[in-house]
């Protein structure tokens, strides 16, 4: 028998008594990782004022705090208050699709299950340029009519929902139960498409550019190579935080990186 990747042997069971094989096995038991387990990262986050002692030591002691996420892509770790997605909330995402589909992709990509809801144009296949595993990835495009009821049961069996309003508006109530599954569940609800009250973090991707599609006389043609982006995150208690990122195909898959300088807007001279 293996139990969280330590064999218990029949030679150790022989010499214990009932009481202890049933404690011993419920201690392995007990290490085994909950659905999803792999895909969390834990993000420690210092206090921003230092916590001194009175014992007049020579550097000051930080209080933690610590936080399980959902991985993002690299490029928006810095970005977001925790690091990636806190399990346990709700977040929006609005504006590029990429931003979404980046999500899932990084969630999957890490072992994560994630459900989408109400979707029927998600891109699967940029999903799986940018390190999707689709046998993580289940799609339901058309929930029916109450797709809110569809993502709440979802989230006791996924690390990530992803939920698409369709426009729709969630009552203030149901939305409170809903986040409350959530927290109680550990999972993770992504919102788009709609209007829902009380999301912990709000994203609002666009794109501001693209690489491949020639300049001057040659405007307009080309291969499109790239796609710049601007994401602005808000939340309950972090200030507005803007990043510009830049998707380019590597390596045949698609890449995320944060620009290090600031790029002028493409500009076009018109003739009158």
């Amino acid at each position: 028998m293996t139990v969280s990747g330590a064999s218990v042997t029949p030679d150790v069971l022989d010499g214990l008594s009932l009481p202890e094989r049933v404690a011993l096995l419920r201690s392995r038991m007990a290490a085994v990782p909950s659905r999803g387990e792999t895909a969390s990262v834990r993000i420690e986050n210092s206090d921003p004022d230092p916590v001194r002692s009175d014992v007049g030591e020579a550097e000051p002691i930080r209080a933690v705090r610590q936080r399980d996420v959902l991985p993002v892509p690299s490029a928006l770790i810095d970005v977001l208050p925790h690091g990636g997605l806190v399990r346990g909330t709700v977040a929006s995402v609005s504006g590029a699709g990429s931003l979404l589909i980046g999500l899932v992709a990084a969630v999957t990509g890490a072992g994560g299950h994630v459900a989408v809801i109400g979707q029927p144009r998600f891109g699967l296949l940029a999903a799986v340029e940018m390190g999707a595993q689709l046998s993580k990835l289940a799609l339901i495009p058309d929930p029916g009519p109450d797709p809110v009821e569809v993502a709440a049961i979802l989230l006791d069996g996924v690390d990530l929902v992803v939920l698409g309003l369709g426009g729709q508006s969630v009552s203030p109530t149901r939305a409170r139960a809903v986040v409350a599954r959530a927290r109680s569940k550990g999972s993770t609800l992504l919102v788009t498409d709609g209007h829902w009250d009380g999301a912990e973090l709000r994203l609002d991707a666009s794109v501001h550019g693209y690489d491949g599609l020639g300049t001057g006389r040659e405007l307009g043609r080309g291969r499109l190579r790239g796609v710049r982006l601007s994401v602005c995150a808000r939340g309950r208690a972090m200030r507005p935080r803007t990043v510009r990122l830049d998707l380019r195909a590597e390596n045949g898959r698609i890449e995320w990186h944060a620009e290090q300088h600031e790029q002028n807007p493409l500009s076009i001279a018109v003739s009158t």
